[in-house]
């Protein structure tokens, strides 16, 4: 009787066809909106014409500079012809399938530990034992007959990757440590964490990436010199730090107080309150402004141009700069590059999105 009282009492609900034509409303409602609307889809629409004549109906797929040249649309072969050199730089031509072997293995690494299911000690042992030893060696060379290639000739997508990715997934356990830091009770402790996080923040990334490959070698001893890579990346793994340091200190400070003494109640020491109690809530609320962090790092990574190395987005405008392909093939070079770090973008986004529906599904 209560079910059939309670049914009789809930509002009516719209029929599905209903339904669908109200998610309309909000685009043709009224008449203003109508001709938003139809401005919009008009005006998008157009793009696409003209988008696709330029990369499809009056494109250029075979040929020379010469032949791009009478063309009013996309010159293709030069990206075929260059492609190898915007992905791998001046790698040894012969050498070329150790990069493209690295970067599948970084992938497969990176596909497997995004699975929370597979997160575990275990997991980050394999990355230090496994995989970041066998992607440097396939890197490098000089082991198991492979030839040597110096850093200096590593260059394109590898060195995009192994600067952003490599070092920002360092990064987050020193920030990690730097917001615990920061947020400690002891003073001395607290004011150098503080230090380091404000001196960092307060100046530009590519400030620290001259300091450390131009002013750095000035302090060593003589004859003692470090690889300009290794330079690079510790310089970006010390500042994506300091930002990752002020992200989870917020989201500590987010964590009600009532976690800490609950904690402490059931005798857990302070080290097991934050790794069993209060981080793992902490960086579940940060997830969002992490993604968005790693994002930017990411793009970021363009900058190592300034202190000699060659990324992605070089390699790309060495190649439009090519004196077969000058002031022809501009707009395609760098539609590569776009391609490539909006791909990547959008996935850490689309990641980011599915760590917060995980975890509010499993922890709900």
């Amino acid at each position: 009787m209560a079910d059939v009282e309670a049914l009789a009492l809930a509002p009516p609900q719209p029929a599905p066809a209903v339904a669908r034509l109200g998610k309309f409303s909000a685009y043709f409602g009224t008449p203003g909106n109508t001709l938003v609307s139809l401005f919009s889809i008009a005006a998008i629409l157009f793009v696409i014409k003209l988008a696709f004549g330029w990369l499809v109906l009056d494109a250029v797929f075979a040929g020379d500079g010469e032949i791009c040249k009478a063309a009013s649309g996309a010159c293709w072969p030069f990206v075929g012809q260059k492609l190898r050199y915007m992905l791998f730089g001046f790698y040894p031509y012969e050498e070329q399938w150790r990069p493209m072997t690295a970067l599948l293995l970084l992938f497969a690494a990176f596909g497997f530990s995004m699975m929370p299911r597979f997160w575990s000690r275990g997991l980050l042992l394999a990355w230090i034992v496994v995989v970041l030893p066998v992607l440097y060696f396939l890197m490098a060379g000089g082991v198991f007959g492979l030839t040597p290639v110096p850093t200096t000739s590593w260059g394109g997508l590898p060195l995009s990757f192994t600067l952003s990715f490599v070092g920002l997934t360092l990064a987050l356990p020193l920030g990690i440590v730097l917001a615990l830091a920061r947020a400690s009770n002891l003073p001395a402790i607290r004011v150098l964490a503080v230090g380091f996080i404000e001196i960092v923040r307060g100046v530009p990334l590519i400030s620290i990436l001259f300091m450390a490959t131009v002013m750095l070698p000035l302090f060593m001893p003589d004859g003692v010199t470090i690889d300009k890579l290794v330079r690079a990346q510790v310089a970006i793994i010390l500042f994506a730090s300091a930002y990752i340091a002020e992200i989870v200190r917020g989201g500590l400070q987010d964590v009600p107080a009532g976690q800490h003494e609950a904690g402490k109640s059931l005798g857990l020491h302070y080290w097991q309150v934050m790794r069993k109690i209060v981080l793992p809530q902490a960086l579940k609320k940060v997830i969002p402004p992490m993604v968005g962090l790693f994002i930017g790092f990411f793009q970021d990574t363009t900058l190592v141009t300034i202190v000699g190395l060659v990324d992605f987005l070089d390699t790309v405008r060495s190649a439009i700069r090519d004196p077969e392909w000058q002031g022809i093939a501009v707009l395609e070079g760098y539609l590569v590059a776009a391609a490539v770090y909006f791909t990547f973008s959008a996935l850490m986004g689309a990641y980011s999105r599915f760590l917060e529906k995980h975890f509010r599904t499993t922890h709900a």
